[in-house]
């Protein structure tokens, strides 16, 4: 029987990571000029396509805020490229390294050098950040790249494509088509590095396809990321910054608080608060253009079964409308949902939620809010809310998160000198700003003999010379 034709997608991603392979190897070293013209090209198709990428975002969701497009997309995208711009001369600079004494006078250097071939599978949740932040960090470090986007936004993935074939030779950065075939074979092709986005699930697979080419990964993942509200904190303030947390992209955040971990007695007031802030947001009308869609039919269907799970076991369900009322599912806009007095049984406790649903758990103290969190796979992403500055530092010195933010949530995400990346099930590796920069370099030591050093005594024949060498090398160590 005759093999089947590959697909013309998948002919393309092969020839066009052959082609950057190979010039990777041939001319492995952009200068500094040339970075800077690819990010520039790279800011001008974002600048360029703007109101045509929120378009097609919101069409792909069933409807995207334009205001979180531009926040949380655009303008994070363009201040990475802005970044990365200001101090690539500095990251790309040969640092000094001290020799050790028995070696001066030689010197050390690291130099830094490009990995090659970066591959980016992006998801669909931030589909224009999460794409193009990794790469801005390909770039940077003198890579060339080929994303592939998500099949669950294709109308932005179909203008993506265009947007940088327009800019980019795909020599330089390419985009994949999104069918099936691709999406099965582009992790198992020899990266010199690979970047996913995604579920933790789905994460496993590609650190296997990646594992047989001994490519290595950075993961970003998600998780169960908590919120800790103390017992010092303002509980009002508290409930409205993290119903902005929550609610941002109608939570399809993969830092979005996932659960919220409060005293017992404040348990219910808490959840009133928040169910007042949430609406206050974005009222009680599906039509509400400020409020995001979920992003399919399968994904709504998956939180009403995990609403439904959490009533069934005695949990309080506080909404402003049912999910199954006609106008709200018609607009695939999920109400938001506190559900008060979760329990750890409750499916929506044992799966990444990733919809705007805050279970509400109420602790005895501290103690039993830290020891929850650790019964548990490391988040990606730990909230703290309170005043009491010794309380703070217990739970930052016995938790471990990929981030933290205090006293509110998402923002430790957009900070350009920080790293972002998770630990354990919620990912490994970290890129953002100068991290990017070097999770896709190579440090090459290089160490630079110098013609008075004494090191020829080393040589055979060993004798009086190689014994007064070692005693000061013994004597220095």
């Amino acid at each position: 029987m005759d093999r089947p034709l590959k697909s013309p997608g998948l002919h393309a991603l092969e020839e066009a990571f052959h082609r950057q392979f190979e010039l990777s190897r041939s001319e492995p070293a952009p200068t500094l000029q040339a970075r800077l013209d690819r990010l520039r090209r790279l800011r001008a198709a974002v600048t360029e396509n703007e109101a045509r990428f929120e378009a097609a975002i919101s069409a792909d969701f069933g409807h995207r805020s334009t205001v979180e497009t531009a926040i949380a997309e655009t303008l994070l995208v363009l201040g990475e490229i802005k970044h990365a711009a200001r101090h690539l001369k500095g990251w790309m600079t040969p640092r000094k390294v001290p020799t050790a004494v028995p070696f001066a006078p030689a010197r050390n250097r690291l130099v830094p050098q490009p990995l090659g071939v970066v591959g980016i599978i992006a998801p669909w949740n931030y589909p224009l950040q999460l794409t193009l932040a990794p790469a801005v960090a390909a770039i940077a470090a003198g890579n060339r790249a080929i994303i592939k986007p998500s099949e669950l936004v294709p109308r932005f993935a179909e203008l993506l494509t265009e947007a940088i074939a327009k800019k980019f030779d795909v020599t330089e950065l390419a985009v994949t088509d999104i069918d099936d075939e691709i999406a099965r074979t582009f992790a198992a092709l020899p990266f010199d590095h690979l970047i996913f986005t995604g579920s933790t699930r789905v994460g496993r697979l590609v650190a296997e396809a990646a594992a047989r080419n001994l490519t290595p990964v950075t993961l970003e993942l998600g998780g169960k990321s908590p919120v800790i509200v103390d017992g010092s904190a303002d509980i009002d303030e508290a409930a409205q910054r993290i119903a902005y947390g929550k609610l941002l992209n109608a939570g399809q955040t993969c830092i979005a608080p996932d659960y919220a971990l409060v005293p017992q007695a404040a348990v219910q007031p808490f959840a009133m608060r928040l169910q007042g802030h949430m609406q206050h947001m974005f009222g009680t009308d599906p039509n509400n253009a400020d409020y995001t869609s979920i992003v399919s039919d399968r994904h709504y269907a998956r939180l009403e079964r995990l609403v439904a799970d959490a009533a069934a076991k005695g949990a309080i369900i506080m909404q402003p409308a049912a999910s199954n009322d006609r106008e709200w599912k018609a607009r695939r806009k999920f109400p938001p949902t506190v559900i008060a007095d979760a329990t750890p049984d409750m499916t929506v406790m044992q799966e990444e939620i990733f919809g705007p649903l805050l279970p509400v758990i109420g602790m005895r103290d501290a103690a039993e809010a830290i020891a929850f969190v650790n019964g548990r796979d490391r988040p990606l992403a730990l909230y703290w809310f309170g005043t009491d500055s010794a309380a703070r530092d217990a739970v930052l010195a016995r938790t471990v998160s990929g981030g933290v933010t205090v006293n509110d949530c998402l923002f430790h995400f957009a900070q350009a000198y920080q790293p972002m990346g998770g630990v354990g099930a919620s990912g490994t590796g970290a890129y953002h700003g100068e991290w990017g920069f070097k999770t896709l370099t190579k440090f090459k030591p290089v160490f630079y003999r110098s013609r008075f050093n004494r090191l020829a005594d080393l040589y055979p024949p060993y004798g009086a010379k190689v014994a007064r060498l070692e005693k000061l090398m013994r004597l220095l160590s």
